[in-house]
C-alpha cells in the first residue's frame, strides 16, 4: 500500500492515445460507478502512477473514461503495484477536493486480505504500532522499523485479525489507521509473519509447494464519505490467484464463507 497521495493532476497535461484493447480492458475492472465517483478493482502488475517508460499506468488509462473535452477522472489514493483491489477516482474536481479532504482527515476506511507466512499470527488478532522510516539502498526506497524519537520515525498503526490458519501459512485481514508507504509489508514482517510473496521484506516465495505467484495482498474493501452525502462501501473479490492459492494451502473455507469481508 502507499500512504502518498497522488500527484496532482497538472493543466499541461493532456490525453493519452489508447489502443482499443487497453480501452476495453480499464472499462472492464469498473466495480462501481455514478456521477461523481469511479471505483476499480485493479489488477496486480498494474502501476498506479509513474509505471515504467513503454506501459500505460492506470492513471494514463483514465482517459477511457473522459468525457469530450473535460479532464480524466483524478486518482484519490494509490495502491502499490503488486497489490490488487478497490482503487477509487473522482469525476469531477469538487469531488475529487472533497475526498481529498475525508483522506486526509483519516475518514476512509481501508480493509486488506493478504496471505502471511508461516502459520498463524500471535496473537491471532491485535494491533502493530511500530513507527517506521524510509530508507533508500540505490534508486529503491524501503521502509524500516525504528525507535519513536528516531529523526525520521513516521507513526504507523495496522489493526489486524485472522480469518483462517495453517501450519503453512494464515489468512489475514489488515485495517491500517495510517497510510505510510508498504505499512502493511513491514507490519507483518515486524510481527514475524511476512506476507506471501514479498521477496522485499522476507515473504515465503513457495507455499502449498509451488512458487507463490505475487505479493498476496488485496484491497478487499473501501469505505468512505461520498460527495452527494452518506457513506458508500465498496468491495473488490479475491482474485483467481489468490483465490487458487488459498484453496490450494485449505483457507478458502466453506463456500468461501472466510474470505467475506
Amino acid at each position: 500500500m502507499s500512504p502518498r497521495p497522488p500527484r496532482k493532476v497538472r493543466a499541461i497535461d493532456r490525453p493519452i492515445e489508447l489502443s482499443e484493447a487497453e480501452i476495453a480492458f480499464v472499462r472492464g475492472l469498473v466495480i462501481y460507478e455514478d456521477a461523481e465517483v469511479l471505483a476499480l478493482n485493479k489488477p496486480a502488475g498494474l502501476s498506479s502512477q509513474g509505471g515504467r517508460a513503454q506501459v500505460h499506468t492506470l492513471d494514463e488509462m483514465l482517459w477511457a473514461f473522459a468525457r469530450p473535452g473535460k479532464a480524466r477522472p483524478r486518482l484519490i489514493h494509490r495502491l502499490d503495484r503488486d497489490t490488487s483491489g478497490v482503487i477509487l477516482t473522482a469525476r469531477t474536481q469538487p469531488a475529487a477536493g472533497f475526498l481529498g479532504k475525508a483522506m486526509m482527515a483519516r475518514r476512509f476506511r481501508k480493509t486488506y486480505q493478504a496471505v502471511v507466512a508461516p502459520g498463524v499470527p500471535e496473537p491471532r488478532a491485535g494491533t502493530i504500532e511500530v513507527p517506521l522510516r524510509r530508507e533508500m539502498l540505490g534508486r529503491e526506497a524501503y521502509m524500516r522499523v525504528c525507535a519513536p524519537d528516531h529523526p525520521d520515525a513516521e507513526t504507523a498503526k495496522t489493526r489486524y485479525r485472522t480469518l483462517a490458519g495453517g501450519p503453512e501459512a494464515a489468512l489475514v485481514e489488515l485495517s491500517p489507521e495510517t497510510g505510510r508507504m508498504h505499512q502493511l509489508r513491514v507490519h507483518l514482517a515486524h510481527l514475524g509473519r511476512p506476507i506471501a510473496g514479498d521477496a522485499r521484506y522476507g515473504g515465503a516465495l513457495t507455499l502449498g509447494g509451488e512458487a507463490v505467484p505475487r505479493l498476496m495482498l488485496h484491497a478487499a474493501a473501501l469505505e468512505f464519505p461520498h460527495p452527494a452525502g452518506g457513506t458508500k462501501r465498496i468491495e473488490a473479490p479475491v482474485p483467481v490467484d489468490m483465490a487458487a492459492l488459498l484453496e490450494r494451502l485449505g483457507l478458502a473455507g466453506n463456500g468461501g464463507e472466510q474470505l467475506a469481508v
